[in-house]
């Protein structure tokens, strides 16, 4: 799930149940959130709850805090219930995509959350899941729909997309050179059949790959197609562009937000929101900030961090996150 060498939109083998929900940096989400979630009542929004490895160290670490966990696949909210089940009611599931925090957070009573975690992309349930579409080294429909009770699937963007909004997608959120060709393949090939499976969509990329590009890339010629296709079908990069600043909004003085990207698109993005969040509004020139304009959050982390190498040998699935972390020190004007 990433731009160039940050893809990991394919699993390396195939891993049980007891190895795919291994969390990624979770110590170190843990020790950012710690500050914000000490007090007796604290709230702790997971926004990307998946099998809900970070929620049930968070409910071990915090014995008082009170967890909200959000996630559009119902799949993810069945394995990750009932892992948490033995937490009883100080944990609250909701079926919503994260752009919905704010809703999710007063519905389940509460005005603010004291500790937010995004945990981005494709989870690891979804890779390894064969018939959800995901992966290209597994024959599957082409599905790729997060929340599989609605929506487009991968399959009818094959099938409707024209040659030019399928190259639009491509260069956009897979950085693929090979756009146009691997469109004008596509079109060319649902003339004669149905584009319905992944085994299909990857032979006809692999055909439309010239030779000697093959020999010189380092990734499966359909990588970048399938990364392009799934963050088309979830619509990922606009939701998160409006569920950051509505997490940021729920958020008191002394909140803090963790938030892991796996690809250059979200990182970016993140990295913006949070540069606005903690920057003056002052006009340049003035000799003394006013208070109405002094930031609204500081960085908690000196640019992006990164797994360590420990646990990128450890958990190969860490090798592309860049982890950013804020915390809020005013109240909005």
């Amino acid at each position: 799930m990433g731009i160039g060498v940050e893809d990991l939109s394919e699993p390396e083998g195939t891993m049980a149940h007891d190895d795919i929900h291994t969390p990624v940096l979770l110590d170190r989400c843990v020790e950012l959130l710690a500050p914000a979630l000490q007090r007796d009542g604290a709230v702790v929004v997971d926004a990307t709850l998946g099998m809900g490895g970070h929620s049930e160290a968070l409910l071990e670490r915090f014995p008082a805090v009170h967890l909200i966990g959000l996630d559009r696949d119902t799949d993810a909210l069945r394995i990750a219930g009932e892992r948490l089940a033995r937490f009883g009611d100080r944990v609250t599931l909701v079926h919503t995509v994260y752009d919905g925090i704010a809703d999710a957070v007063r519905g389940a009573g509460f005005s603010h959350a004291d500790g937010i975690l995004f945990d981005l992309g494709v989870s690891s349930l979804q890779l390894d899941e064969a018939d959800r579409g995901f992966a290209y080294s597994k024959d599957a429909p082409l599905d790729m729909r997060m929340d599989q009770t609605a929506g487009t699937t991968a399959a009818d963007i094959v099938a409707t997309y024209g040659e030019g909004d399928l190259r639009r997608i491509f260069e956009r959120y897979g950085d693929e050179k090979l756009a146009g060709r691997y469109a004008r393949a596509i079109i060319a090939a649902r003339q004669e059949a149905p584009i319905e499976r992944s085994a299909h969509l990857v032979d006809i990329l692999i055909a439309a790959t010239p030779m000697a590009v093959q020999r010189e890339r380092s990734g499966h010629p359909a990588k970048r197609v399938f990364q392009a296709l799934r963050i088309e079908v979830n619509g990922e990069l606009a939701v998160l562009e409006r569920a950051l600043p509505a997490a940021l909004g729920i958020l008191p003085v002394s909140g803090r937000i963790v938030v892991m990207s796996y690809q250059s698109l979200e990182d970016r993005l993140v990295k913006r929101v949070f540069a606005e969040s903690t920057r003056s509004t002052a006009p340049a020139g003035l000799p003394i900030e006013p208070p109405e304009h002094a930031p609204r959050f500081r960085l908690l982390t000196k640019g992006a961090e990164l797994a360590s190498d420990e646990e990128k040998i450890r958990n190969p699935r860490a090798t592309p996150v860049r982890l950013r972390a804020a915390e809020r020190v005013r109240e909005a004007s």
